[in-house]
């Protein structure tokens, strides 16, 4: 059973400049998102960042609201918390699949995210990952934010038109093809 091996973690990353993350969390399962959220949040003040929550209906929800987070605000990275148990449809599968998916090609686009919504059969099984002194998946979620903005760090100084992009002022509005129409 993997709850019972040791896994080789990362030393936590040294910041020379201050870490503001902001923690996403669907805290539908409210016991286990507090848990999830504690790890988090002693993980990154361990690491002498800081941080806010931003709470949403549900683990679908979580990647728009770091979407947004993104485009209006200035976070260095994310830690994305969550809980989906497996119920008796596959609304389970879309939302395990989708709300993955859609951190990952933020991630792919330059956001440092950390993925910690918990995918599991069982109550159980997210009552001990949530635990953070157990499993502790919150801070793990958190240590990989940190560990990401460490490396954009590394290899591209701050934060700058990284992520989405900002759209534009001016759009094409149907049945102008001149462009000069602005919304």
């Amino acid at each position: 059973m993997a709850g019972h091996e040791t896994h080789y973690t990362l030393t936590r990353p040294v910041f020379d400049k201050p870490v503001k993350l902001l923690i996403v969390v669907a805290p539908y399962y409210k016991d286990i998102a507090d848990n999830l959220i504690a790890g988090a949040k002693a993980e990154i003040e361990a690491a002498g960042g800081s941080w806010d929550v931003a709470e949403v209906p549900g683990a679908l929800e979580v990647p728009t609201a770091i979407a947004m987070a993104d485009r209006y605000s200035n976070f260095d990275g994310f830690v994305a918390l969550g809980c989906v148990i497996r119920g008796e449809t596959t609304h389970y599968d879309t939302v395990c699949n989708d709300s993955s998916r859609a951190l990952q090609l933020m991630g792919l686009q330059g956001l440092c995210i950390g993925n910690g919504i918990l995918t599991v059969e069982t109550r159980k099984q997210a009552e001990v990952r949530a635990d953070p002194a157990d499993q502790n998946k919150g801070g793990g979620a958190a240590a990989a934010a940190l560990h990401l903005i460490a490396l954009s760090r590394k290899w591209g100084g701050q934060k700058e038109d990284v992520g989405f992009k900002r759209p534009s002022d001016t759009f094409l509005l149907a049945g102008d093809n001149d462009g000069s129409t602005t919304a």
